[in-house]
């Protein structure tokens, strides 16, 4: 059960449902209502079809290229903790994702829709979301039933994000802008731990078993 907790918080964390609330309220000002589940509903699917496939494929990848679990579980821990220093000393999603191409030449080009692109990827499926989602998923740890696990705690978590999306405005009004970044820069916190302890327990594991 503990177990469990940790996989939720992790995911929970690198996720960010919470962070995503203001950037779909800027992506879909101006949208009605029926649009608006659209997109939320798009952004979920996507998200959620991203991490599967890097939760089937990824380690499958990492093997191909030669690379060892614990250093890929080291290089990974490492990027994790630089993710959440973003989250605690950087720009709040609000603030980075919903920035538009100044560029006039951009303005030519077909831009994704909204729930792709801020929302999707890297909002909600962030670079953080899939290296957590590989090491949760290490088939020389985890059996096919612990993997399956983390595959029903991702998608919860992606419900739980597509949830947050459509009562998004009434939650911003409760809690505001400064109130999202203070959830954020906590959540970093916890994320900060996490890729800590992943770090130490792979080069533990390096140590003891002299395998990279």
């Amino acid at each position: 059960m503990q177990d469990l907790i940790e996989r939720f918080v992790t995911l929970w964390v690198v996720i960010d449902p919470i962070g995503t609330i203001p950037v779909f309220i800027a992506v879909t000002a101006g949208m009605d209502a029926v649009a608006r589940r659209k997109t939320a509903l798009q952004a979920a699917l996507v998200s959620a079809g991203v991490l599967l496939f890097f939760l089937v494929f990824g380690q499958i990848l990492i093997e191909a290229l030669d690379i060892g679990l614990n250093s890929f579980q080291v290089a990974g821990g490492v990027v994790l903790f630089l993710f959440a220093l973003t989250m605690i000393f950087g720009e709040p999603k609000s603030e980075t994702d919903q920035r538009q191409p100044e560029s006039p030449a951009d303005s030519d080009i077909e831009k994704p829709s909204p729930g792709i692109f801020p929302l999707a990827v890297p909002s909600l499926a962030s670079p953080g979301a899939m290296l957590a989602i590989v090491m949760l998923t290490d088939n020389n740890s985890f059996g096919a039933v612990e993997q399956s696990l983390t595959a029903v705690v991702m998608l919860v978590v992606i419900a739980f994000a597509f949830v947050l999306m459509l009562f998004a405005e009434p939650i911003i009004r409760v809690i505001g802008l400064a109130g999202s970044a203070i959830v954020s820069r906590v959540m970093g916190m916890i994320l900060a731990s996490v890729a800590a302890n992943a770090v130490l327990s792979a080069l533990l594991n390096i140590f003891q078993t002299g395998q990279l």
